[in-house]
Protein backbone atom coordinates (compact mmCIF):
# COMPACT_ATOMS: atom_id res chain seq x y z
CA UNK A 1 0.00 0.00 0.00
CA UNK A 2 3.01 2.47 0.97
CA UNK A 3 4.33 1.77 -1.92
CA UNK A 4 1.89 2.43 -4.67
CA UNK A 5 1.48 5.55 -2.69
CA UNK A 6 5.23 6.58 -2.94
CA UNK A 7 5.13 5.54 -6.54
CA UNK A 8 1.85 7.53 -7.29
CA UNK A 9 3.07 10.46 -5.80
CA UNK A 10 5.88 11.29 -8.11
CA UNK A 11 3.89 10.66 -11.37
CA UNK A 12 1.43 13.24 -9.97
CA UNK A 13 3.70 16.33 -11.15
CA UNK A 14 4.73 14.85 -13.97
CA UNK A 15 1.99 16.99 -15.60
CA UNK A 16 -0.68 19.50 -14.91
CA UNK A 17 -4.25 18.46 -14.47
CA UNK A 18 -7.02 19.55 -16.88
CA UNK A 19 -9.60 21.69 -15.36
CA UNK A 20 -13.17 21.53 -16.89
CA UNK A 21 -12.65 24.39 -18.65
CA UNK A 22 -9.42 23.31 -20.23
CA UNK A 23 -11.37 20.10 -21.59
CA UNK A 24 -14.00 22.83 -23.41
CA UNK A 25 -11.37 24.41 -24.86
CA UNK A 26 -10.03 21.09 -26.30
CA UNK A 27 -13.35 20.30 -27.30
CA UNK A 28 -13.89 23.24 -29.06
CA UNK A 29 -10.55 24.26 -31.10
CA UNK A 30 -10.92 20.22 -31.77
CA UNK A 31 -14.15 20.99 -34.15
CA UNK A 32 -12.59 23.71 -35.14
CA UNK A 33 -9.57 22.09 -36.81
CA UNK A 34 -11.73 19.08 -37.93
CA UNK A 35 -14.28 21.37 -39.41
CA UNK A 36 -12.71 24.70 -40.34
CA UNK A 37 -9.14 23.82 -41.76
CA UNK A 38 -10.67 21.32 -45.07
CA UNK A 39 -13.71 23.34 -45.18
CA UNK A 40 -11.97 26.29 -45.35
CA UNK A 41 -9.66 24.81 -48.10
CA UNK A 42 -12.52 23.64 -50.13
CA UNK A 43 -13.90 27.25 -50.14
CA UNK A 44 -10.42 28.06 -51.34
CA UNK A 45 -10.63 25.17 -53.96
CA UNK A 46 -14.26 26.39 -54.90
CA UNK A 47 -13.06 29.62 -56.07
CA UNK A 48 -9.82 29.16 -58.08
CA UNK A 49 -11.75 25.91 -59.83
CA UNK A 50 -15.33 26.19 -60.11
CA UNK A 51 -15.87 29.93 -60.37
CA UNK A 52 -15.32 31.33 -63.87
CA UNK A 53 -16.57 35.11 -63.16
CA UNK A 54 -15.56 36.74 -60.02
CA UNK A 55 -17.63 39.07 -58.09
CA UNK A 56 -16.08 41.52 -55.46
CA UNK A 57 -18.01 38.82 -53.17
CA UNK A 58 -16.58 35.77 -54.10
CA UNK A 59 -13.21 37.44 -53.78
CA UNK A 60 -13.23 39.09 -50.20
CA UNK A 61 -14.81 35.39 -49.12
CA UNK A 62 -11.63 33.82 -50.78
CA UNK A 63 -9.60 36.10 -48.83
CA UNK A 64 -11.74 35.23 -45.45
CA UNK A 65 -10.83 31.66 -46.19
CA UNK A 66 -7.22 31.96 -46.78
CA UNK A 67 -7.04 34.20 -43.59
CA UNK A 68 -8.90 31.49 -41.35
CA UNK A 69 -7.26 28.36 -43.15
CA UNK A 70 -3.64 30.07 -42.28
CA UNK A 71 -4.96 30.61 -38.02
CA UNK A 72 -6.18 26.77 -37.76
CA UNK A 73 -2.96 25.70 -38.46
CA UNK A 74 -2.15 26.92 -34.83
CA UNK A 75 -5.00 24.79 -33.21
CA UNK A 76 -2.35 21.47 -33.35
CA UNK A 77 -0.10 23.66 -31.01
CA UNK A 78 -3.09 24.84 -28.83
CA UNK A 79 -4.13 21.29 -28.39
CA UNK A 80 -0.88 20.31 -27.37
CA UNK A 81 -0.87 23.57 -24.67
CA UNK A 82 -4.06 22.59 -23.47
CA UNK A 83 -4.26 18.38 -23.26
CA UNK A 84 -0.04 18.33 -22.70
CA UNK A 85 -0.12 18.81 -19.36
CA UNK A 86 3.12 20.34 -19.65
CA UNK A 87 2.50 23.86 -20.48
CA UNK A 88 4.06 25.58 -23.61
CA UNK A 89 6.46 23.56 -25.10
CA UNK A 90 6.90 25.47 -28.58
CA UNK A 91 9.49 28.07 -27.05
CA UNK A 92 8.38 32.15 -26.60
CA UNK A 93 9.04 33.14 -30.74
CA UNK A 94 5.56 31.12 -31.05
CA UNK A 95 3.73 31.95 -28.38
CA UNK A 96 4.33 35.28 -29.63
CA UNK A 97 3.50 34.06 -33.15
CA UNK A 98 0.85 32.56 -32.67
CA UNK A 99 -1.16 34.99 -31.02
CA UNK A 100 0.17 37.55 -33.07
CA UNK A 101 -1.40 35.42 -36.31
CA UNK A 102 -5.15 34.70 -34.38
CA UNK A 103 -5.36 38.90 -33.84
CA UNK A 104 -3.96 39.62 -37.67
CA UNK A 105 -7.40 37.10 -38.52
CA UNK A 106 -9.65 38.95 -36.26
CA UNK A 107 -8.92 42.30 -37.98
CA UNK A 108 -8.50 40.65 -41.42
CA UNK A 109 -11.82 39.11 -41.00
CA UNK A 110 -13.91 42.04 -39.77
CA UNK A 111 -12.44 44.14 -42.34
CA UNK A 112 -13.05 42.59 -45.30
CA UNK A 113 -16.83 42.00 -43.59
CA UNK A 114 -17.08 45.78 -43.76
CA UNK A 115 -15.58 45.53 -47.35
CA UNK A 116 -18.36 43.61 -48.08
CA UNK A 117 -21.09 46.22 -46.54
CA UNK A 118 -19.23 48.91 -48.11
CA UNK A 119 -19.87 47.08 -51.38
CA UNK A 120 -23.16 46.17 -51.34
CA UNK A 121 -24.23 50.12 -49.85
CA UNK A 122 -22.24 51.06 -53.29
CA UNK A 123 -24.01 48.61 -55.37
CA UNK A 124 -27.47 50.01 -54.04
CA UNK A 125 -27.05 53.49 -53.38
CA UNK A 126 -24.15 54.75 -55.77
CA UNK A 127 -24.75 52.40 -59.06
CA UNK A 128 -22.94 54.94 -61.29
CA UNK A 129 -19.99 55.16 -57.95
CA UNK A 130 -20.11 51.69 -57.67
CA UNK A 131 -20.02 50.67 -61.89
CA UNK A 132 -16.70 52.84 -61.76
CA UNK A 133 -14.76 52.00 -58.72
CA UNK A 134 -15.72 48.22 -58.91
CA UNK A 135 -12.26 47.44 -60.72
CA UNK A 136 -9.70 44.56 -60.07
CA UNK A 137 -7.15 47.25 -59.51
CA UNK A 138 -9.42 49.00 -56.96
CA UNK A 139 -10.12 45.81 -55.34
CA UNK A 140 -6.32 44.36 -55.40
CA UNK A 141 -5.11 47.70 -53.57
CA UNK A 142 -7.92 47.58 -50.47
CA UNK A 143 -7.32 43.54 -49.99
CA UNK A 144 -3.46 44.82 -49.60
CA UNK A 145 -4.55 48.14 -47.19
CA UNK A 146 -6.89 45.51 -45.22
CA UNK A 147 -4.06 43.11 -44.58
CA UNK A 148 -1.15 45.39 -44.12
CA UNK A 149 -3.50 47.08 -41.41
CA UNK A 150 -4.12 43.78 -39.91
CA UNK A 151 -0.79 43.19 -39.24
CA UNK A 152 -0.34 46.66 -38.15
CA UNK A 153 -3.15 47.00 -35.63
CA UNK A 154 -1.88 43.27 -34.19
CA UNK A 155 1.62 44.75 -33.44
CA UNK A 156 0.81 45.11 -29.63
CA UNK A 157 0.21 41.46 -29.18
CA UNK A 158 3.44 40.60 -28.78
CA UNK A 159 4.44 42.80 -26.72
CA UNK A 160 1.73 41.47 -24.48
CA UNK A 161 2.50 37.86 -24.88
CA UNK A 162 5.20 36.02 -23.04
CA UNK A 163 5.87 32.69 -22.14
CA UNK A 164 6.00 32.73 -18.46
CA UNK A 165 8.12 30.07 -16.11
CA UNK A 166 5.92 28.75 -13.02
CA UNK A 167 6.14 26.18 -10.71
CA UNK A 168 3.54 23.72 -9.66
CA UNK A 169 5.16 21.80 -6.83
CA UNK A 170 7.86 19.72 -8.14
CA UNK A 171 6.93 20.49 -11.54
CA UNK A 172 8.11 23.53 -13.22
CA UNK A 173 6.56 24.41 -16.75
CA UNK A 174 5.76 27.58 -19.19
CA UNK A 175 2.65 29.23 -19.45
CA UNK A 176 2.00 31.35 -22.95
CA UNK A 177 0.22 34.27 -21.35
CA UNK A 178 -0.57 37.92 -21.41
CA UNK A 179 2.01 39.91 -19.34
CA UNK A 180 1.56 43.30 -18.83
CA UNK A 181 4.07 44.10 -16.29
CA UNK A 182 1.62 44.03 -13.42
CA UNK A 183 1.24 47.56 -15.21
CA UNK A 184 -2.91 48.84 -15.47
CA UNK A 185 -2.02 51.41 -18.45
CA UNK A 186 -0.69 48.72 -20.55
CA UNK A 187 -3.45 46.34 -20.23
CA UNK A 188 -6.33 48.90 -20.33
CA UNK A 189 -4.68 50.13 -23.66
CA UNK A 190 -4.03 46.37 -25.24
CA UNK A 191 -7.56 45.71 -24.45
CA UNK A 192 -9.92 48.93 -25.53
CA UNK A 193 -7.19 49.09 -28.63
CA UNK A 194 -9.07 45.79 -29.51
CA UNK A 195 -12.04 46.26 -28.78
CA UNK A 196 -12.21 50.07 -30.41
CA UNK A 197 -10.05 48.82 -33.73
CA UNK A 198 -11.88 45.53 -33.92
CA UNK A 199 -15.45 45.69 -33.26
CA UNK A 200 -16.51 49.81 -32.84
CA UNK A 201 -15.25 51.34 -35.54
CA UNK A 202 -15.90 48.46 -38.53
CA UNK A 203 -19.57 47.52 -36.89
CA UNK A 204 -19.95 51.42 -36.71
CA UNK A 205 -19.52 51.08 -40.91
CA UNK A 206 -21.19 47.98 -41.32
CA UNK A 207 -24.28 49.27 -39.38
CA UNK A 208 -24.28 52.53 -41.66
CA UNK A 209 -23.84 50.75 -45.32
CA UNK A 210 -26.45 48.00 -43.93
CA UNK A 211 -28.49 51.11 -42.58
CA UNK A 212 -28.65 52.88 -45.97
CA UNK A 213 -28.91 49.66 -47.71
CA UNK A 214 -32.24 48.83 -46.11
CA UNK A 215 -33.44 52.53 -46.83
CA UNK A 216 -32.90 52.60 -49.93
CA UNK A 217 -34.42 48.96 -50.96
CA UNK A 218 -37.33 49.87 -49.08
CA UNK A 219 -38.19 52.95 -50.52
CA UNK A 220 -37.46 51.85 -54.19
CA UNK A 221 -39.57 48.77 -52.77
CA UNK A 222 -37.14 46.17 -54.29
CA UNK A 223 -38.58 42.88 -52.67
CA UNK A 224 -35.84 40.64 -54.39
CA UNK A 225 -34.14 38.43 -52.12
CA UNK A 226 -30.35 38.04 -53.24
CA UNK A 227 -27.93 35.43 -51.98
CA UNK A 228 -25.60 37.25 -52.02
CA UNK A 229 -27.09 39.83 -49.42
CA UNK A 230 -28.12 36.65 -47.26
CA UNK A 231 -24.45 35.45 -47.32
CA UNK A 232 -23.21 38.56 -46.01
CA UNK A 233 -25.64 39.32 -43.27
CA UNK A 234 -24.91 35.81 -42.27
CA UNK A 235 -21.41 36.15 -42.21
CA UNK A 236 -21.78 39.41 -40.22
CA UNK A 237 -23.97 37.77 -37.67
CA UNK A 238 -22.01 34.63 -36.80
CA UNK A 239 -18.89 37.00 -36.27
CA UNK A 240 -20.69 39.18 -34.23
CA UNK A 241 -21.79 36.06 -32.13
CA UNK A 242 -18.34 34.56 -31.91
CA UNK A 243 -16.43 37.75 -31.35
CA UNK A 244 -18.89 40.10 -29.47
CA UNK A 245 -18.33 38.28 -25.80
CA UNK A 246 -14.66 38.40 -26.28
CA UNK A 247 -14.66 41.99 -26.64
CA UNK A 248 -17.14 41.81 -23.26
CA UNK A 249 -15.19 40.37 -21.57
CA UNK A 250 -12.15 43.22 -22.27
CA UNK A 251 -15.02 45.69 -21.67
CA UNK A 252 -15.36 44.23 -18.06
CA UNK A 253 -11.80 43.27 -17.32
CA UNK A 254 -11.15 47.10 -17.73
CA UNK A 255 -13.80 48.23 -16.15
CA UNK A 256 -12.41 46.13 -12.88
CA UNK A 257 -9.02 47.43 -12.99
CA UNK A 258 -10.18 51.14 -13.20
CA UNK A 259 -12.88 50.70 -10.27
CA UNK A 260 -9.90 48.63 -8.08
CA UNK A 261 -12.14 45.54 -8.07
CA UNK A 262 -10.77 41.99 -7.50
CA UNK A 263 -14.11 40.17 -8.10
CA UNK A 264 -14.56 41.73 -11.80
CA UNK A 265 -11.09 41.36 -12.97
CA UNK A 266 -11.08 37.40 -11.59
CA UNK A 267 -14.80 37.28 -12.72
CA UNK A 268 -12.91 38.13 -16.48
CA UNK A 269 -10.31 36.15 -16.18
CA UNK A 270 -11.93 32.60 -15.08
CA UNK A 271 -14.18 33.69 -18.88
CA UNK A 272 -11.54 34.60 -20.90
CA UNK A 273 -10.12 31.24 -21.70
CA UNK A 274 -13.75 29.88 -22.63
CA UNK A 275 -14.84 33.11 -24.92
CA UNK A 276 -11.36 33.03 -26.57
CA UNK A 277 -11.97 29.54 -27.82
CA UNK A 278 -15.52 30.29 -28.98
CA UNK A 279 -13.93 33.32 -31.05
CA UNK A 280 -11.67 31.08 -32.22
CA UNK A 281 -14.25 28.91 -33.85
CA UNK A 282 -15.56 31.70 -35.48
CA UNK A 283 -12.96 30.45 -38.22
CA UNK A 284 -14.31 27.69 -38.57
CA UNK A 285 -17.93 28.37 -38.68
CA UNK A 286 -18.00 30.11 -42.44
CA UNK A 287 -18.02 27.27 -44.82
CA UNK A 288 -21.01 25.71 -42.55
CA UNK A 289 -22.49 29.16 -43.75
CA UNK A 290 -21.78 28.45 -47.19
CA UNK A 291 -23.17 25.06 -46.83
CA UNK A 292 -26.27 25.88 -45.84
CA UNK A 293 -26.56 29.25 -48.16
CA UNK A 294 -25.57 26.83 -50.89
CA UNK A 295 -27.77 23.85 -50.34
CA UNK A 296 -30.49 24.29 -52.90
CA UNK A 297 -27.50 23.64 -55.38
CA UNK A 298 -26.44 20.51 -53.67
CA UNK A 299 -28.23 18.14 -55.67
CA UNK A 300 -27.75 19.66 -59.45
CA UNK A 301 -24.33 20.95 -58.97
CA UNK A 302 -22.66 18.01 -56.62
CA UNK A 303 -19.55 19.59 -55.25
CA UNK A 304 -19.54 22.74 -57.55
CA UNK A 305 -22.40 23.99 -55.28
CA UNK A 306 -20.16 26.39 -53.58
CA UNK A 307 -19.05 27.37 -56.82
CA UNK A 308 -22.89 28.63 -58.12
CA UNK A 309 -23.25 29.92 -54.60
CA UNK A 310 -20.75 32.35 -55.08
CA UNK A 311 -21.40 33.05 -59.19
CA UNK A 312 -25.10 34.02 -58.27
CA UNK A 313 -23.43 36.64 -56.08
CA UNK A 314 -21.87 38.11 -59.04
CA UNK A 315 -25.46 37.92 -61.36
CA UNK A 316 -26.98 39.82 -58.39
CA UNK A 317 -24.72 42.68 -57.96
CA UNK A 318 -25.03 43.49 -61.56
CA UNK A 319 -28.89 42.96 -61.39
CA UNK A 320 -28.82 44.99 -58.23
CA UNK A 321 -26.96 48.13 -59.81
CA UNK A 322 -29.07 47.75 -62.84
CA UNK A 323 -32.64 47.64 -61.25
CA UNK A 324 -31.24 51.13 -59.35
CA UNK A 325 -30.07 52.63 -62.14
CA UNK A 326 -33.67 52.04 -64.34
CA UNK A 327 -35.42 53.49 -61.07
CA UNK A 328 -33.52 56.45 -60.84
CA UNK A 329 -35.07 58.34 -63.39
CA UNK A 330 -39.01 58.05 -62.38
CA UNK A 331 -41.88 59.01 -64.36
CA UNK A 332 -42.26 62.79 -62.43
CA UNK A 333 -38.28 63.63 -62.96
CA UNK A 334 -39.28 62.81 -66.67
CA UNK A 335 -41.86 65.22 -66.81
CA UNK A 336 -40.09 67.53 -65.53
CA UNK A 337 -37.37 67.44 -67.55
CA UNK A 338 -39.68 67.60 -70.45
CA UNK A 339 -41.52 70.68 -69.25
CA UNK A 340 -37.82 72.60 -69.14
CA UNK A 341 -36.76 71.27 -72.81
CA UNK A 342 -40.46 72.67 -73.55
CA UNK A 343 -39.75 75.78 -72.21
CA UNK A 344 -36.19 76.38 -73.61
CA UNK A 345 -37.21 75.71 -76.93
CA UNK A 346 -35.21 72.32 -77.19
CA UNK A 347 -38.03 69.25 -77.50
CA UNK A 348 -36.93 66.19 -74.97
CA UNK A 349 -36.02 62.95 -76.94
CA UNK A 350 -37.18 60.93 -74.76
CA UNK A 351 -36.12 57.69 -76.80
CA UNK A 352 -32.51 58.68 -76.92
CA UNK A 353 -32.99 58.69 -73.31
CA UNK A 354 -34.34 55.07 -73.27
CA UNK A 355 -31.52 54.11 -75.16
CA UNK A 356 -28.90 55.30 -72.93
CA UNK A 357 -30.97 53.55 -70.17
CA UNK A 358 -30.75 50.33 -71.69
CA UNK A 359 -26.88 51.06 -72.51
CA UNK A 360 -26.18 51.17 -69.09
CA UNK A 361 -28.40 48.28 -68.18
CA UNK A 362 -26.06 45.84 -70.72
CA UNK A 363 -23.05 47.29 -68.53
CA UNK A 364 -21.80 44.83 -66.71
CA UNK A 365 -21.53 46.41 -62.48
CA UNK A 366 -19.44 43.13 -61.15
CA UNK A 367 -15.69 42.53 -61.02
CA UNK A 368 -15.49 39.66 -63.63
Amino acid sequence: MSSNTSSSAPSALTSLPISGSMRGGIAILTLAFILGFPGNLFVVWSVFCKVKKRSVTCILVLNLAVADAFVLLSAPLFLRYLAGGRGWEFGSAACKLVHYLSSVNMYVSIYLISLMSMDRYLAVSKPFLSHRVRTKKTLLLLLMGVWVMAFILSLPMPFYRSNIKKHFGNLTVYLCNHNHGNNMGHKVFQYMFETVMGLVVPFSLIISCYSSVICRLQSAMFQRKGQGSRLILFIILAFAAFWVPYHIVNIIEVAGELQGSKTVVNAALVARPNVTAFAYFSSAVNPILYVFAGSSHIRKAGLSFMGKLFEATNSESRSTSTFTRTRSSTPDETSVLHTLSTKLGKPFNSRSKERSESALILTPAGVS
